[in-house]
């Protein structure tokens, strides 16, 4: 026989609904929030308009807000100015501001705000939670309060285990919540026979040698008659020199360099091949929407790797090895079947663990926790 809900279990989930609805979070995001994570960033937006939760948006001066808040949100800038040593100017006016609006937890998404984010919990009385999604050496020194800061979120347990020991304090006080982003029903790997196979990359410009073992595999795989093009997105000091050295290689008709194109999902949908080239620092938005479209993953063990489970997610190669990166993407470009099963693989992984729904309904028992979390004594 069917249970009925007791009188009981719907006062408590009446109770639980008045408090996400009491929720009044103010979100501090960086620029690379506002480049590299705007999928995810829109979908937090979007989930917490849902559950009609108003939202207060900090960003920093010039950043492109239209493409990732579209769901209503109150917009603020800070610093006005885009100079690091300005972003402690002007606290008192966004504090004043943002009173208006009767916050009850601060959501720093990048631990590059860490900062402003304590004075700012600091003036408006209020806990807040902080994302390090980083495997950054300087993490044992983010400035970061043990009367405020309920929860520290991290996207990975490779991310969680760097945090435990570089701030042991806060052990207990991280929690880890998946990115969340929908899946395509479809695989883009190798899906149009007409299309020259297609290798797209994401990653930073900040050194050339990032990318020679990749550029040098791919002028091997040309001249041993093989077809492809390869499109790599990023921006960074290295990349009139990473051109240079593409044309040096006699690769100018092959690779396309751009910049984080907007929307960049778009473009990695482009790809039959996404390759990690280099161990992940940090958390990789790129890498989970390149398994999430559909792509065949080719990716460097280490680092952040939680996403690369070998013949499973991604197919992997060494570090710093030529040979090794050569011959796992010869394997994809010459075995369709193989690349394909890979891709689908991923999507159910990604389908699994990094759900939308899921990643939305963790942070609002996170800002519930924080909201009752008791502030230590001084």
């Amino acid at each position: 026989m069917e249970t009925q809900p007791s009188l009981m279990d719907e006062e408590t989930s009446s109770d639980a609904a008045a408090v996400r609805k009491s929720l009044r979070p103010i979100l501090i995001v960086s620029s690379r929030n506002l480049t590299e994570h705007t999928t995810f960033l829109r979908y937090l937006l979007v989930g917490l308009a849902d559950e009609s939760i108003p939202v207060a948006l900090v960003c920093p001066p010039g950043c492109d807000t239209e493409s990732v808040a579209p769901a209503p949100a109150a917009l603020f800038t800070h610093p006005l100015i885009d100079f690091a040593w300005m972003e402690h100017v002007g606290i008192e006016r966004l504090a004043t501001q943002l009173e208006k609006l009767k916050p009850t937890v601060v959501h720093c998404l990048c631990e590059s705000r860490a900062g402003l984010t304590r004075r700012l919990a600091r003036r408006l009385g209020i806990p807040y939670v902080l994302v390090i999604d980083s495997l950054s050496k300087g993490t044992h020194r983010l400035p970061i309060s043990t009367r405020r800061c309920a929860r520290i979120l991290v996207p990975a347990e490779t991310i969680r285990t760097h945090v435990g020991k570089a701030l042991p304090r806060f052990a207990d006080r991280v929690t880890q919540i998946n990115m969340g982003t929908f899946v395509d029903t479809d695989s883009m790997c190798f899906s149009v026979a007409s299309r020259l196979p297609t290798v797209v990359v994401a990653h930073p410009l900040r050194r050339v040698s990032d990318f020679e073992h990749l550029l040098r595999a791919v002028k091997s795989l040309l001249t041993d008659s093989r077809e492809l093009m390869v499109v790599i997105m990023g921006t960074g000091p290295a990349e009139h020199a990473l051109r240079r050295f593409v044309a040096t290689l006699g690769l100018s008709d092959v690779v396309t360099i751009v910049p984080i194109l907007n929307p960049w999902r778009s473009v990695v949908a482009a790809g039959d091949i996404f390759i990690q080239p280099r161990p992940l620092g940090s958390f990789s938005a790129f890498l989970l929407e390149a398994m999430a479209v559909g792509t065949a993953v080719a990716a460097c063990w280490g680092g952040v790797d939680d996403l690369i489970v070998p013949n499973q997610t991604a197919a992997v190669f060494e570090p710093d090895n030529e040979p090794s990166l050569r011959q796992v993407l010869k394997q994809l470009l010459d075995s369709h079947d193989f690349a394909r099963r890979l891709a689908a693989t991923a999507q159910e992984h990604v389908r699994a663990r990094h759900s939308v729904s899921g990643m939305v309904g963790a942070t609002l028992r996170t800002y519930v926790e924080a909201q009752q979390f008791v502030m230590p004594s001084r």
